[in-house]
């Protein structure tokens, strides 16, 4: 007693669409769902016995590709798209390579000597806070830090030549603070402590 295939079933119970499964077994979905109707349809006259209807329907010739491709054309179907995450993960870094390389961000041309500063202070009470150094001659107002998130963190990034500058903030206009994250620190002429900062040059 031959078995049939477990795909088959799928198929009929409406579990897998027919078109997953190979052409071979398609050909046997078509001929038992035609069988199923004739079993359930009543009989076209008194005389025609099961079996001849059965057996007039299995021998009833496959229909061609090209009428098969237009059934299945014109039939709805469900589209499920599912991204695996190691491709998603894939997806985003090409994404965000291209964003990198073809955005035009207006940031800063930088010659092939000079470099970029970061500063970075934490003054949750000030108002304003501004760098100062040897770099803008120790000019206040000049270089203001910004706290976009109000998180009490002022940062600002600063394009200087290559080299090394002492530099303090200067927190509300009057209280000047060394960054304690500094580099290193250095003593000053007036009894205090002055940051430094090393910018090295970004093209060699």
């Amino acid at each position: 007693m031959s078995t049939i295939d477990p795909r088959i079933h799928q198929v009929l119970d409406g579990e897998l669409a027919a078109d997953a499964v190979p052409s071979e077994l398609r050909r046997a979905v078509v001929q038992l769902a035609a069988a199923a109707g004739l079993l359930a349809a009543p009989p076209a006259s008194p005389a025609a016995s099961l079996e001849s209807r059965v057996m007039a329907e299995i021998r009833r010739p496959v229909p061609s590709r090209a009428h098969r491709l237009m059934r299945w054309l014109v039939t709805p179907r469900a589209i499920i798209l599912r991204v695996r995450p190691a491709w998603s993960v894939a997806f985003a870094v090409v994404v965000a390579a291209l964003t990198l390389f073809t955005a035009d961000d207006g940031g800063p041309e930088l010659a092939e000597h000079e470099g970029i500063a970061q500063f970075v202070g934490q003054f949750p009470e000030a108002q304003s806070v501004h760098v100062v150094g040897t770099f803008n001659d120790w000019r206040p107002g000049s270089i203001a830090l910004e706290d976009h998130d109000h998180d009490g963190v002022w940062r600002a990034t600063v394009v200087l030549p290559a080299g090394t500058y002492e530099y303090m903030f200067v927190v509300d206009g009057e209280r000047w603070v060394p960054d304690h994250l500094a580099e290193r620190l250095v003593a000053d002429n007036f009894g205090r402590e002055n940051s430094v900062v090393i910018v090295r040059p970004v093209r060699r």
